[in-house]
């Protein structure tokens, strides 16, 4: 039992430094020409660098209460909040696969959509520096993968990619506006090459009731009307997290809705 706490300890503070890494990487990737790697961490606001005990996941934040020990402006509660998440992905990927070669790939798909999440809230943007690498990891793990097999995940990226994009593109031609945005089409075939077309069908309905629900509350708060405008990606990659780990009671629960019918 102690062993098992342990592991699960180690995987959580790995995923919070990597939590930590993927903090630069939403802030500086949308940014033309920025490095993830220089400079070293400092304060947005002030420039000044960061000293190694300001740098702590989770910690520091906790620490320094919030705010820069430098210039005293206020710290996003997203830089823990990424440090936290990314740490329970670990776990979480450790408790489901174990400690095998499954669990780190699917803990760097995990950690892709968490940087896709936050920088699409952001900027409502997904970059292709993500998505389309990411298509050809998730194709070339199903070689070895036992979640799914190749045929199934070639069928997901073309669905996730093609189909969609069909829709998309019919959606345009009918209605003169835009469906789901290039981004949204890329995400979804990488969600489709790394859980397979299976997949999509609950990714789909799941991210469209929630975002249906999130755009109804922004339409009423920001009295926009049609004109709303939400990121759809986060609600992509939530219901892809979802079905990763409860793959077999999504199932389990889509069988139970099809004997219902019969």
């Amino acid at each position: 039992m102690e062993h098992y706490l342990l592991g699960y300890l180690a995987a959580f503070a790995l995923g919070a430094v990597i939590g930590s890494f993927l903090n630069v990487v939403i802030l500086r990737l949308p940014q033309q020409g920025a490095s993830v790697v220089f400079p070293a961490s400092h304060c947005p606001q002030c420039r000044t660098p960061l000293f190694w005990y300001e740098n702590i996941p989770i910690v520091s934040y906790l620490l320094l209460r919030g705010k820069c020990s430098h210039c005293g402006v206020s710290i996003s509660l997203q830089y823990p909040v990424v440090e936290l998440l990314t740490g329970l992905m670990a776990m979480a990927v450790l408790a489901r696969f174990g400690p095998t070669p499954t669990a780190a790939v699917f803990f760097l798909f995990c950690a892709a959509l968490i940087t896709i999440i936050w920088i699409d809230i952001h900027h409502q943007i997904i970059p292709d520096l993500i998505s389309l690498p990411g298509i050809g990891i998730g194709f070339l793990f199903s070689f070895v993968s036992s979640f799914i097999g190749w045929q199934d995940s070639l069928l997901g990226l073309l669905a996730g990619g093609g189909f969609f994009y069909l829709i998309s593109l019919g959606y345009y031609l009918i209605r003169k506006q835009e469906g789901l945005g290039g981004g949204d089409i890329k995400l979804l075939a990488m969600l489709g090459a790394f859980l397979g077309w299976q997949s999509l069908l609950f990714i789909i309905f799941a991210s469209s009731v929630t975002g249906s629900i999130a755009g109804l509350i922004a339409m009423r708060s920001q009295k926009k009307g049609g004109s709303t405008r939400i990121p759809f990606g986060p609600f992509l990659a939530v219901s892809g997290l979802a079905y990763l780990f409860f793959r077999p009671q999504i199932n389990d629960l889509f069988l139970l809705y099809l004997n219902t019918l019969s």
